[in-house]
């Protein structure tokens, strides 16, 4: 053994530290040159952890080992640790596997590792690679870790891809529809952190982590939560974060959390809050893709946002946000909210709304009146239908066009009915003032009649003859043509009142 070793070897028992740095050439980035003074293999830790020697009485026997070189790999695949691991400060060349093992807290800080792979294992207690660098990726997926998972101030790299290879049916020109296989054909783009699957009991830190590749997070439980302030995921492909039907009790994707590519938490289910407080969010198409989830409450007042935001069928009880944080573009259609937190006038409202890439689409505004309507603003529910359908009638083809403008003219859809009263005065009075002027024939001279025009005018106005004055005076000339048409135009403003008062009446008698 070298001295290290045998240093390691005597403390094993006792769970004493060993440190071997000393002060002066303690990076674990430049471990590779430490001397053989500072130098472990990985098969002498392997076997103090399998049981080679026991604990002594009294004591619990734990691998505690800082600035050390760890040689070959930490292969401890399928294995039953009953020990704890505690590297501090070490050089670790080689990989550093725990696939489908059970083991007690894992803990390697400020470590210089290749690689870090824990799949399906179970880990009882913490595991954390905090201030750890790792170069070729951490695979955590379908473990188990009942503690905490603490990758705060790591820094984590993908493994190298090595050359791009074609998907089926697509090319690698580097044009527009170029792609590339990663090794892997669900994903595109190399991946930092394997977390598919993965169940985090205890709370899963990931604050100033910095990555630069994806996230992987398909179907991952965090039942503590997930807690990623200020990290930095920086993407070479498509995502940053590919979380899919994830489960947390809240996610905090806040406070300078940054990310070029993707964030995609598609059907994810978060029990309390999501937060992209002040995040740089950044992708070339989509930056938030954040549909079919359920959410408790949503905060999306990011920093800055370039790419589409995706808010398509996701159901939330609460949404806080900003109109001034949203892109260019965002996809509302069937997404449902209890209450808005934002504090923002109707037609900022409007404005978000009309933003979809896809153009009119109708659920948007009837989720945005039925939520005005809940408070008590029917006035802005009214508004926001009467916007619902100007913007419908820009899809419809001429006629339903005409027809539409008529209508808006007339009574506002119905939503503004108080225009029907107005156009009723408007013919009131220009009829009066024509009729005064040009007065019609008594048509039966048995009896002396004397002329009203304004009774005459509002008899003809009224869809039912209330004054008989319609039977008993003949217009003269072209005012023939003027009687006619307020006969007609009392027929669609009296159609229009009714229907814009049942409107009216309906909406506001609904829960």
């Amino acid at each position: 053994m070298t001295p290290a070793e045998r240093r390691l070897w005597e403390a094993y028992p006792s769970g004493a530290w060993v440190d071997l740095r000393d002060g002066a050439r303690d990076d674990p980035a430049a471990g590779g040159s430490w001397g053989r003074g500072r130098t472990v293999r990985a098969s002498v830790v392997i076997a103090l952890l399998l049981g080679v020697r026991g604990n002594r009485p009294g004591r619990v026997a734990a691998v505690r080992l800082a600035g050390a070189r760890v040689v070959g790999d930490l292969n401890l695949t399928d294995a039953t640790i009953g020990s704890k691991i505690h590297l501090l400060g070490c050089h670790l060349g080689g990989d550093v596997s725990l696939s489908d093992s059970r083991t007690r807290g894992v803990r390697m800080r400020s470590c210089d590792i290749r690689s870090f792979a824990a799949r399906r294992a179970t880990i009882d207690g913490l595991l954390d690679l905090a201030g750890s660098t790792v170069r070729a990726g951490v695979y955590l997926d379908n473990a188990h870790i009942t503690g905490q998972l603490r990758l705060t101030h790591a820094r984590v790299h993908p493994i190298d891809p090595g050359p791009p290879r074609p998907m089926p049916g697509e090319r690698l020109d580097g044009g527009p529809d170029a792609a590339y296989d990663w090794r892997e054909p669900w994903t595109r783009g190399p991946v930092a952190l394997w977390g598919g699957g993965l169940i985090v009991d205890g709370g899963a830190f990931l604050r100033d982590l910095h990555a630069t590749g994806c996230l992987r997070l398909v179907g991952a439980r965090f039942n503590t939560g997930l807690h990623a302030q200020r990290a930095v995921i920086v993407s070479p492909g498509s995502h940053a974060v590919q979380a899919d039907n994830m489960e947390a009790t809240a996610a905090e994707f806040s406070h300078g959390f940054t990310t070029r590519g993707t964030v995609r938490l598609r059907g994810a289910r978060i029990g309390g809050v999501l937060s992209f407080d002040r995040a740089v969010l950044s992708a070339q198409d989509r930056a938030l893709h954040l549909s079919h989830m359920q959410v408790d409450e949503l905060i999306l007042l990011p920093a800055s946002i370039e790419g589409e935001v995706n808010l398509n069928y996701s159901r939330l009880g609460v949404l806080f946000d900003r109109m001034a944080g949203y892109p260019e573009h965002v996809q509302l259609n069937g997404l449902t909210y209890e209450s808005l937190r934002g504090q923002a006038p109707v037609r900022e409202r409007l404005s978000w709304v009309r933003r979809d890439p896809d153009g009119y689409r109708p659920q948007p505004y009837e989720q945005l009146a039925t939520y005005y309507r809940r408070i008590g603003h029917d006035a802005d529910a009214r508004r926001v239908l009467l916007a619902k359908q100007r913007a419908r009638r820009r899809t419809l083809r001429f006629p339903g066009r005409l027809w539409g403008r008529v209508l808006d003219l007339i009574v506002g859809y119905g939503y503004r009915p108080w225009l029907a009263g107005l156009w009723v005065a408007l013919l009131l009075g220009a009829g009066t003032a024509v009729f005064s002027h040009w007065p019609p024939h008594q048509i039966g001279l048995d009896e002396s009649r004397r002329f009203d025009a304004f009774t005459y005018t509002l008899d003809l106005l009224v869809p039912v003859s209330v004054f008989e004055q319609r039977g008993a005076w003949q217009p003269v000339g072209w005012t023939q043509w003027l009687a006619n048409g307020l006969i007609a135009a009392g027929w669609i403003l009296a159609t229009a009142l009714i229907a814009g008062g049942t409107r009216v009446l309906r909406a506001s008698n609904s829960p």
